[in-house]
């Protein structure tokens, strides 16, 4: 599940972007909504949403993108709470786009009632997120309400590529297995193939990239090459 950011460089580059992760072999694309206070994006995606904030990126902009990407591969959302605030019946909005999820990483599952029946209503899975540090009791409270799939971050902290995976990517998921029907989909800090299978071989269903694939977009990588190193490890 590569990360994508909206309008970084610019909206047309993003499109293609993405178009190139599908090529890739991506089973899915998180589409980030630049935002200007990213409380969860390490530095590189942090830069990326400044980029494209500076380059005239909207919301409405950014769900175009949506749209034409849906028609090759499943898109979730990313976006904050604030976003999703400042429109009306936003589920609705990114269900007319294509998008198949939401994921909103600053939302406690104590506010989330009204914008999951809101999702649900839409047809759009809001997508949890759990963390090492997330207590057993909440871990099966947060299950119960799952749609789609369990965002399981790997470590305490920011996106960011990592060396090595945090000691308790594993125990994050074994802890989080027992509690959903839902697959499990580890994300921050995957940077290489070998994390990627690493993360499966501990019983991930799904790696989330993004800081890796965002950098390589700024410095003219092939992200389409480097999707499909991230899909062949996990074959």
């Amino acid at each position: 599940m590569p990360y994508l950011m909206g309008g970084f460089p610019d909206m047309d580059a993003s499109r293609e972007i993405g178009l190139a992760y599908a090529e890739g072999g991506a089973d899915l694309v998180e589409l980030g909504v630049p935002f200007s206070d990213p409380l969860a994006d390490g530095p590189v995606i942090q830069a990326a949403g400044t980029v494209a904030l500076k380059a005239g990126a909207t919301t409405a902009a950014v769900l175009g993108v949506c749209e034409a990407l849906a028609q090759r591969v499943p898109v979730v959302v990313m976006c904050y709470s604030n976003i999703v605030l400042a429109h009306e019946d936003f589920p609705g909005r990114i269900a007319a786009a294509g998008a198949s999820g939401l994921i909103v990483p600053d939302l406690p599952l104590e506010e989330a009632a009204p914008l999951l029946d809101a999702c649900d209503a839409a047809g759009v899975a809001l997508v949890p997120l759990v963390a090492p540090t997330t207590p057993d009791a909440r871990l099966a409270a947060i299950g119960q309400r799952a749609r789609g799939f369990i965002y399981t971050v790997s470590v305490t902290g920011t996106t960011g590529e990592c060396e090595t995976l945090a000691d308790t990517f594993a125990a994050t998921i074994e802890r989080a297995r027992p509690h959903t029907d839902v697959p499990l989909a580890l994300g921050f800090g995957i940077a290489t193939p070998q994390h990627a299978a690493q993360a499966a071989d501990a019983g991930a269903d799904g790696v989330i990239v993004g800081s890796r694939l965002v950098r390589a977009a700024a410095e003219g990588e092939d992200v389409r090459a480097l999707v499909d190193g991230f899909a062949g490890a996990l074959r």
